[in-house]
């Protein structure tokens, strides 16, 4: 046994969450080796793994089919063994089968439309949606150290759309900042509102931009045409997440996107950041200040073939993203995912350790969907029906 399974053990025997004290240190453990950090990936795993094949029936099953028990997992290497769940599962009239944990003890419920219209519901416990919840606070604060100023959320409030994964996310930021304000309504957006609040908060906050790129792009364009000489702070964060594709299939180019925010807002371009993530899972993978997007220390991301999804593809090539996320005892969090990643290979110069995942794109014949997909889809039906009210 290692020195960190011996110390997790013991944490366990005292009572204390080992995963949660690994996220709870972030920073240090970033600042390991890549050796270090895999046994503690290695060990989360592992004992995740084995507390769903002894409490699941339906993935024990599964692991049986492929002769699959604890014994087999005895490296990193390993880890690509233990069967990974289909992410479509997560729509599928049984996904409640999927639980490991019985319905009494779930608190909540997390859902993600899109363009299929079929919700991917992903339900939480007490203590897995405590280690999301702790998760993601110690990535946000890594990743952008902000604690303060104001922000524009371009989404609608949770009151109107309180089980919608991206809407969830971006009220967690609230917690870091002295004032916020939501601007998409009756999924109508008004981007000269954003700008009057953008002005009253000049010299009173920090300001920060938050939401999809869909609704950030709107923005730009609206302040490049009619207000060319607003200028945001020195510590502004414009921080985007959900899909870079719209509804129609038009794809957001991400480089060009950089440069036209850094430009109208008069900002720097490392001050523009993306985050990926998804609903089935508790994590979000943040971009540093060189655009390099950190995978959580205690996630490990397992690229596979597209022809043999149970095949790794080496370091740097582009292959299928395999989530394995130790964080959920609710149902198991290794999931296949229908997205096309590669790992970098270099170390990132932001002096974090760990591995760097770069998102390319949804796999042919994959659903196109997202939280800010179904958003922007409702957004432009709605506008349809005011274009056309008004012609009538």
């Amino acid at each position: 046994m290692s020195e960190y399974g011996f110390f997790f053990d013991l944490s366990k025997n005292m009572g204390i969450d080992p995963v949660g004290s690994v996220i709870a240190s972030i920073k240090s453990i970033y600042q390991l080796s890549n050796d270090r950090q895999n046994e503690i990936k290695l060990y989360l795993i592992k004992q995740n793994f084995q507390y769903h094949y002894e409490h699941n029936a339906l993935y024990r099953k599964i692991c049986e089919e492929k002769g699959v028990t604890l014994t087999n997992i005895a490296c990193l290497e390993d880890v690509v063994r233990i069967p990974a769940i289909g992410i479509g599962k997560f729509k599928d009239v049984n996904a409640h089968l999927l639980l490991t944990k019985p319905i009494h003890e779930l608190q909540h419920e997390l859902r993600s439309t899109g363009t299929s219209g079929i919700p991917s519901i992903s339900r939480r416990d007490e203590q897995t949606l405590t280690r999301s919840v702790l998760s993601i606070f110690s990535m946000f604060r890594e990743m952008f150290g902000f604690f303060g100023g104001a922000a524009i959320f371009l989404a609608p409030s949770s009151e109107e759309m309180p089980e919608m994964g991206l809407v969830k996310l971006i009220n967690m930021f609230s917690g870091l900042l002295d004032s916020s304000r939501f601007f998409v309504s009756g999924h109508a957006f008004q981007p000269e509102a954003v700008v009057q609040q953008l002005k009253e908060w000049q010299d009173v906050h920090t300001r920060h931009i938050i939401g999809p790129p869909f609704l950030v792009e709107r923005l730009v364009r609206y302040v490049n045409e009619h207000e060319p000489d607003m200028k945001l702070d020195r510590q502004t964060q414009v921080i985007t997440l959900g899909g870079w594709k719209s509804f129609t299939g038009r794809e957001i180019n991400r480089p060009d996107f950089y440069q036209q925010v850094s430009q109208v807002f008069g900002i720097h371009g490392e001050q523009v950041r993306d985050m990926f993530g998804l609903v089935e899972t508790n994590f979000m993978a943040i971009e540093c200040e060189n655009h390099a997007k950190h995978v959580p220390p205690w996630v490990h991301f397992s690229v596979r073939s597209l022809d043999d999804p149970n095949k790794e593809v080496p370091v740097g090539e582009p292959g299928r993203l395999v989530v394995y996320d130790p964080t959920s005892l609710s149902y198991p969090g290794f999931i296949l995912t229908d997205d096309l990643v590669y790992l970098d290979p270099n170390a990132c110069l932001c002096g974090r350790n760990g591995q760097v995942v770069h998102y390319m794109y949804r796999i042919k014949g994959a659903e196109i969907g997202c939280c800010a997909i179904n958003l922007e889809k409702f957004m432009s039906d709605k506008e349809a029906q005011v274009i056309q009210c008004s012609i009538g």
